[in-house]
């Protein structure tokens, strides 16, 4: 048993060194334009590269779930339209305690897993990364500094941002910022006109005066 776990480590210490080699071909041309735009770019990328796992790659129990959650739920919406209210809503109730309930906790417990492998964990990996790769002495080896950004309190006091909380900040600021555009344009996409809905198709007289 100890020796298998010792070959899993060891491969896992060749897999992490390969990966960062890797990495640091992709990422230290960055490095020219300073280390606070270097690791705000590595931040939008990783941003940008788990949105896409998110989105694309779902596990097939997940699927199955959702179909399932679905399902179930239009049934107890269907069961509430009933026309007595009363009965409507003892068979909704009975719907969640013997369906419902059970499986969109499975549904949820596995969007979490697949959110831990498509996004979390990405993300830590990166952490981890950026916080080797601009640790404190190759800060000051690459860039003359031991801090990536220098900042200043009210009372004149100096603050100095590592590249770990930096990094973090920027996914934080960048995800915050993908949802806001994406409010918004939701939005904007809800209020445009339909461009085939012409003049002609509004009723004889409509928006007339008096």
């Amino acid at each position: 048993m100890e020796e298998l776990l010792d070959t899993l480590w060891f491969k896992l210490e060749v897999s992490i060194h390969y990966l960062r080699g890797f990495l640091d071909v992709l990422f230290t041309p960055l490095n020219s334009l300073g280390p606070a735009i270097a690791i705000a770019t590595i931040a939008l990328i990783t941003v940008v590269v788990t949105k896409y796992f998110t989105k694309k790659f779902k596990t097939r129990r997940y699927r199955e779930l959702r179909e399932k959650f679905v399902h179930w739920y239009n049934v107890r919406q269907e069961a509430i339209k009933c026309e007595d209210y009363e009965k409507g809503k003892l068979l909704a109730k009975h719907i969640d305690q013997a369906k419902l309930n059970r499986v969109y906790y499975d549904y949820f417990l596995e969007g979490l897993l697949n959110n831990i492998l498509t996004m979390y964990l990405p993300i830590l990996l990166v952490l981890a990364y950026v916080n080797e790769a601009y640790s404190t002495s190759n800060l000051l080896k690459l860039f003359g500094r031991e801090y990536v950004v220098k900042l200043q309190n009210f009372g004149g006091e100096q603050i100095f941002i590592g590249a770990a909380f930096w990094f973090v900040l920027s996914v934080v600021l960048f995800y915050l910022g993908w949802f806001i555009v994406k409010s918004i344009y939701s939005t904007a996409k809800k209020t445009k006109p339909d461009p085939y809905f012409t003049p002609s198709d509004y009723p004889e007289g409509y928006g007339d005066a008096g």
